[in-house]
Order: C-alpha cells, then structure tokens, then sequence
C-alpha cells in the first residue's frame, strides 16, 4: 500500500502511451501507479511521479520495480514468461499471468489453443513443424505469413504469393505460422474485461480501418452489425478471457468475411488502441477498467456516451514538409472542432509514428468521422483546416 494515500500501488511495465492514458485514469481513482520505463523520455515517464528506470528484459529490473506493488502489469506484452513465473514465485501479484499472456505473446500457441476450443480462425500451421509447400497447397496461395514472437502494426506480417516468395523470410529464421488469406469485409474488434473475481464486462463492437498493416479510425459501435452479430462477438471475447484465465482488458480482434463470419486475428491483453474511444465514449474507459479489474475492483459500467464515436490516430506525415508547429496545431485544431478531444502522446512527430489520438461525438456515424478525420489529419500534417 502507498503509506501516503492507503491505496494500493499498480505497477505498469511499459511506460508508452497506454501506460500514459492508464496513469490518467489512476489520478482519478487516488491509485499511485508506478511505471517501469526503458527512459526517462518515455510517455509515461514525462507524467507519472513513480517512475522506475529499467529493463523488462532483466529480472533484476523487475523485481526492483515490482517491490511495494501490489499488483504487476503491462502496457506491452514483451515481458519474459519465465520472468513473470519467477515473481510470481516470489509472491508477486502479476495480472495477467504467464499462462494467460503467452496467448498474446505467441501466436502458435494462441493459435493451437483457440482450435482446441473450438473457435473460429482462420486455417494455419505451425511453419517449424509444417511444411511450407504442404501447407500452401492445402489451403491455396496466396497466404499469410506471420512472425509468431513480437509482430504488431502490420511489422512481421506478410503476404506471399509463392513458396520462392516466402523463401528470404523462411531463411531469416524468425518463427512462422502460416495463415489462409481469408476473404474480409472488414476488421472488428471486440473489447472486454475480466475480474479474478471473475466478473465480466464487454463495450460494444467496433470497426477498425487499417491502412498499411495500421489503425486508423475506430468506429464505435461497428456501423450496420446485427445484433445477433454484436452478441456473437462479444460472447467470443467474454469467453476467450474466461478460457485463458485473463485479468484486465482483453482486445479480440475479428475479421468479418464476406460470408458474413466471424474470425479471430489477434488477441491483446492489456489496453488497446481499439478502445482508445471508450475515454470519452463510455462511462467507464478502457483505462480505468484495467486499473479495476487487476485490482479486483467491481467494474464499471460500459454504456456508450453517444450514439456515435469515432477515434482517429494522429500518425505523423512526411520528414521533409515544414508545417506549423504542434503547439500551433493544437491551437488552430481546438478552434476549428472545439468538441474534438485531443490527446498526444508525448512523442517526436516522426513519419508514421502513432504520436496520438482524437476523438469526436455524435449522432450522425459519417458526420463524426468526418471531424475526427479532418482533425487528426491537421495535428499529423499542420494542413487543411
């Protein structure tokens, strides 16, 4: 317990931007939350007064950072599982655990224990113990690479066309499961929480527009998805968590085919960029549920806050334009769409990078996408107000 308040400490390993907007909802709740950063110029760092400077790769680091905490957890799933064990040995509350978290840290033993469960994915082997060509075959080029340690924003994601095609990534020697290039519509994602208690709670479902292997908006609830649709994927992801035994957020990520079924892609455990809405857009954010659920907290409603929201990141554009400076855009951005909220990350613009996020209200879906989108585009590029 922090002497100071009476509450307990939540430990965070990562301090990005998550770590950042899950520091934001701490403030609120009386919690001390303590950040273990790679720098003292992480996101988080340059907010949070309980920063640890450390390495997530080094036990030493985390049980330095661990002690006086509470409860352990992540902005990021990179943290060694035999380390996770090792302070949990110690007597270290760490949510979600080792056996739930491998499922976001590896994607063929994610893969292998969804089919076990019956749930849907798409069709994929296991390249260390499937051959390529065999594999490729069965289900027909092209197909999806992917690395199964360590990919995220389309990095370690790749569509080949052919066995020569696939050959220099087969040689570079990362870990591969293969994957049957299924035909989508459109990606969803459907966000819940889970308690040790073993309470439950589910936003609505969203759609998220990806642009390069990157999110880019995030329509909340997905436009035009049937009820019957809605409770399918929500029941999908209350029961992942439950099957896993997860604590804290959980994101499942969903490809709608053209046949109109359900997918599972990906599986996040933690707070997720697909629920960045949930801050304005929701009674209870994504944010403040973690803190809840690691914490064993009741957890809070999740009832929307309008009937439409959007939330657009703010990527970064191009190195070699000069436009005004952020300080400058975010003046002229709050002028132009006074109801937009705005939130930066504390980061460098540099080309790409998912240096924050807006969010915009409303009835009309199209009508709020266009502001968020408009705005988000003017903080990236200083244009177009």
């Amino acid at each position: 317990m922090d002497p100071r308040t009476g509450l307990p400490v939540v430990g965070m390993v990562g301090a990005g931007q998550l770590a950042r907007m899950t520091h934001q909802a701490a403030i609120a709740l009386g919690q001390s939350l303590r950040v273990l950063a790679a720098s003292p110029d992480d996101g988080a760092a340059l907010v949070a007064a309980d920063v640890v400077v450390g390495d997530y790769r080094s036990l030493d680091d985390l049980r330095a950072f661990a002690s006086g905490c509470y409860v352990v957890t992540f902005d990021h799933e990179h943290v060694p599982g035999p380390h996770l064990k090792a302070l949990a040995a110690d007597g270290v509350l760490v949510r979600p655990d080792a056996a739930a978290l491998i499922h976001a840290q590896d994607k063929a033993v994610m893969r292998a224990r969804l089919t076990e469960l019956g749930i849907p994915c798409p069709a994929w082997g296991d390249l260390s113990e499937t051959d390529l060509v065999t594999f490729g075959a069965a289900v027909g080029w092209p197909l999806v690479l992917k690395a199964a340690r360590g990919g995220y924003d389309g990095k370690g994601v790749w569509v080949v066309s052919s066995p020569e095609q696939a050959a220099p990534i087969i040689a570079s020697g990362t870990a591969l499961i293969g994957e049957a290039r299924v035909p989508i519509a459109r990606e969803l994602a459907a966000v819940v929480a889970r308690s040790p208690y073993g309470q439950a709670a589910a936003w609505p479902v969203v759609e998220t527009v990806q642009r390069d292997g990157i999110c880019v908006e995030v329509l909340a609830p997905a436009p035009g998805l049937p009820p019957a649709r809605v409770n399918e994927a929500q029941a999908l992801a209350l029961r992942i968590a439950g099957e896993l035994g997860v604590v804290g957020v959980l994101a499942v990520e969903l490809f709608e085919t053209t046949s109109g079924e359900l997918l599972v892609n990906e599986l996040a455990m933690r707070p997720h960029n697909s629920g960045h809405w949930t801050i304005e857009g929701a009674r209870t954010s994504q944010f403040e549920q973690h803190l809840r659920a690691v914490l064993d907290y009741p957890l809070g409603t999740t009832t929307p806050t309008a009937p439409a929201v959007v939330m657009a990141n703010v990527l970064a554009g191009p190195d070699d334009v000069k436009p005004a400076s952020v300080d400058e855009r975010v003046h002229h951005c709050m002028a132009r769409w006074p109801d937009v909220k705005i939130h930066l990350y504390g980061k460098g613009f540099r080309k790409g990078r998912k240096v924050g996020h807006v969010t915009a209200l409303g009835s009309d879906m199209a009508e709020v996408r266009e502001r968020a989108s408009a705005a988000a585009d003017y903080l990236a590029n200083g244009e177009g107000a």
